[in-house]
This record gives structure tokens, C-alpha cells and sequence, in this order.
């Protein structure tokens, strides 16, 4: 399995000109089975999605589905939806074939005020494709170790993100501990550029079960970079190294 991770500059409220961007790093890096995108690829992080955000079928998934087709690979990233008078920050995974899975952001950023305009979900979101089951997660949902407990139902973490340079050294290391504690790969795809409201720098990875990094993205530039999801290595160290069958049990309400 390979995955490319495409660092991007997001253009504030213009699908277009965003879906253009993704459009042409995903043509000039073929080869994947997996191309992740970061949070809210399409507009940029909004906490008032009033006009920018789009239907649940809207334009930004209509491309998702069609450049999965064209390329027989899957798209990943989230985006801003309106859907029967409420918002969702939702991370779509879409098949080659056209199937399509989502997860709704649960913990919304109350600190920067998502939680007064989204809904959050409650459902937590595993795909599988290509023998590789993937759990789905969006930025600040990277804080709550418990919610992305490994239940032995999945073999890597998504995070797509818009991490602001202030906390970017939180982001990598969270990211390090997720992995290491759930005997799992990680990829964390993070924005670079401006918004109304913060900067960003990227700090874009995937990380191996041992919390070693395969490849990042060199900050502050648009950059798609690939890795490889090794399953063999994976499980035969979950064999070797039975960590998980020790750990704590929680009752998630």
C-alpha cells in the first residue's frame, strides 16, 4: 500500500481554485493507492461556514469522486458541510468505485469557537481498502488519546488538520504518541499558508508503528510526499510485541 500525503497552501473560501491545486499535485505524483488531503482542503478552516460551506454533494465531493475513478485510487480529506440545517466538519473517504465513508469531526474547537456553528459526531469511523483498515480523525480529535484507543480494528490513523504554528510542537508529538501506542502507522496531513486567523507550517508525516518517520513534508511548502504501509512488518511486530493485549479498557459514552 502506498500513500501520498499532499501538503498544501489553501486559498481562503475559493473551491475552485483549491480543487485546481489538488488536482494537479495529485497528477504530477501519480502512483498511489492513497492520496490524503488536510482538513477542509476546499475553503480553509471556517468556524462560520454561512456561504462557504457545501451540500452533502457538493462540488468539492463530485471531484473527490471523479479523480478517485480517473486514477483507481482513493481520496481522503475533510471537508465543510451543510446538511439538514446543520454543519459538519466531515472527513470523506472516497473508493475508486465510487464508495464513499465519512466521519463527522467529534471534538469541534471550542477555542476557536467550531463548536457554535458544527454538530459533531458521535460515530467512530473505520474504512477498509486494499487489505489496510484505516480510523478516521480530524485535527483537534489528535488530543483525545481514549477516543482513538486501538481496539484491535485498525492499522493506521488519519489525521487531516489545519495545526497552527503555535502549537506545532504538540501536533508532532501527539502524533509520535499515537503511534506508538496504538502499534499503528500515522499520517498527519497539516496546511500551509494563511487564514483570516492563524498561520500555518505544515509539519506533514507518516510515522511507523515504532514512531519513526518515514517521510515529512518540508515545512512551508506545497509538497506531496509517499510512504509505504508495510502489513506484514506490522502485524508480526503486534505478534512479537503483544502491547495491546495489555492495556486498559475504557467505556466510551
Amino acid at each position: 500500500m502506498k500513500i501520498a500525503i499532499i501538503q498544501t497552501d489553501i486559498v481562503w473560501a475559493d473551491p475552485a481554485a483549491n480543487l485546481q491545486k489538488a488536482d494537479i499535485a495529485i497528477a504530477s505524483n501519480p502512483g498511489a493507492d492513497l492520496y490524503l488531503l488536510p482538513e477542509m482542503f476546499s475553503t480553509g478552516f471556517c468556524t462560520e461556514p454561512e456561504g462557504i460551506a457545501e451540500s452533502e454533494c457538493g462540488i468539492a465531493l463530485q471531484w473527490m469522486k471523479w479523480r478517485a475513478s480517473e486514477i483507481d485510487a482513493a481520496i481522503a480529506g475533510s471537508v465543510a458541510v451543510h446538511e439538514n440545517g446543520r454543519y459538519c466538519n466531515r472527513f470523506y473517504f472516497v473508493k475508486p468505485d465510487g464508495t464513499i465513508t465519512y466521519y463527522d469531526k467529534k471534538h469541534l474547537f471550542s477555542y476557536g469557537g467550531e463548536n457554535l456553528r458544527f454538530t459533531p459526531g458521535n460515530e467512530r469511523v473505520v474504512v477498509e481498502f486494499r487489505g489496510v483498515r484505516f480510523l478516521l480523525e480530524v485535527c483537534y480529535d489528535l488530543r483525545f488519546p481514549v477516543w482513538v484507543r486501538n481496539r484491535g480494528d485498525y492499522d493506521m490513523i488519519l489525521y487531516v488538520a489545519s495545526w497552527p504554528v503555535p502549537r506545532i510542537s504538540a501536533w508532532s508529538t501527539l502524533l509520535l504518541a499515537r503511534a506508538i501506542e496504538n502499534q499503528c502507522y500515522v499520517a498527519g496531513v497539516n496546511r500551509i499558508g494563511t487564514d483570516p486567523t492563524c498561520e500555518y507550517c505544515g509539519a506533514s508525516v507518516v510515522i511507523n508503528p515504532y514512531g519513526k518517520q518515514i517521510v515529512s513534508c518540508p515545512d512551508n511548502t506545497e509538497h506531496v510526499a509517499f510512504a509505504e504501509i508495510d502489513m506484514e512488518e506490522l502485524n508480526a511486530f503486534r505478534q512479537k510485541f503483544p502491547a495491546l493485549d495489555d492495556a486498559d479498557s475504557f467505556q466510551l459514552v
